[in-house]
This record gives C-alpha cells, structure tokens and sequence, in this order.
C-alpha cells in the first residue's frame, strides 16, 4: 500500500480501491487501480463473465475525490486527521464500458466546488484511455 495513500484517507484493504496517485494539482487529481483478477466479487459478478461491479468503480473515484481534498487541506495546514471524508450525494452516475479483471482503471477527479466542508466533485475513470464511467459527487469531513 502507498504509504502517501494511507497518510490522507482512512481506507485500508480490501476496501482501498486506489493503488497510486499519478498526478495532482489544488483542483485535479489522477490516480491509478490495477483491477486484481482473483477479487472474491468475480466469482458472483458474474460467473463465465466477470466483471467490475459499477458500484466499485464509482468508490474508486470517490477515494479518489478523497484523496484530493485531504491533499489540498494538507498543503494548506488544514488538514485535520481527526475527520473523515464521508460521501453525501452523488448526483449522477453513467457507466461507457465493462471494467474486466486484470485491467487499470485511472480515474481523475476535478474539485468543482467547495462550501465550508463540503466538497462538490465531477470524476471518471478510463481503461486505456476509454471513458468506463462518469460521475458528479458531494463528499464532506466530518468527525468519526
């Protein structure tokens, strides 16, 4: 596991769905999850046809989103380890393309909007440079 990852989300395995951050800026972030080819899910989702539940491609954006926010608070001195980022909404979801095992997803998360501790995001992830899934999501840090 990155030790940079685990520094900024709370995320740990077999729940962590980022391996590597690729780049960042104050409102962008890419990052980067080779899809294992032995995940548990596989084995329901679906049998002779596996493929990546839609919903663990969007948290993988959504960790991704997470992990922007807590890079952004950290290099301001805001950073505050004592909250979390919890998903509050998410506005839309679309999914372009099957995720396989096997495959990385690189998924990239722009920072639209930020009201007090709440932060509005737009992310997608892409398999070879193809959109598999877009999406508009609120994330805020709360207290555990």
């Amino acid at each position: 596991m990155d030790t940079t990852i685990s520094s900024l989300i709370p995320h740990r395995p077999p729940f962590l769905w980022v391996d590597k951050i690729i780049t960042k800026t104050m409102n962008s972030i890419t990052a980067e999850k080779k899809i294992p080819e032995n995940l548990d899910v596989f084995t329901g989702h679906y049998p002779g046809h596996p493929l990546l539940p839609g919903v663990l491609l969007c948290e993988a954006i959504f960790q991704t989103g997470a992990l922007l926010v807590a890079s952004v608070l950290e290099k301001a001195g805001d950073y505050q380890s004592t909250k979390i980022p919890v998903l509050t909404k998410i506005t839309m979801a679309k999914f372009k393309r099957q995720v396989m095992p096997g495959e990385t997803v690189q998924m990239t998360v722009d920072l639209v909007e930020t009201v007090a501790s709440v932060c509005f995001f737009k992310g997608t992830a892409r398999v070879n440079g193809k959109v598999a899934a877009k999406t508009e999501f609120t994330c805020a840090l709360v207290a555990p």
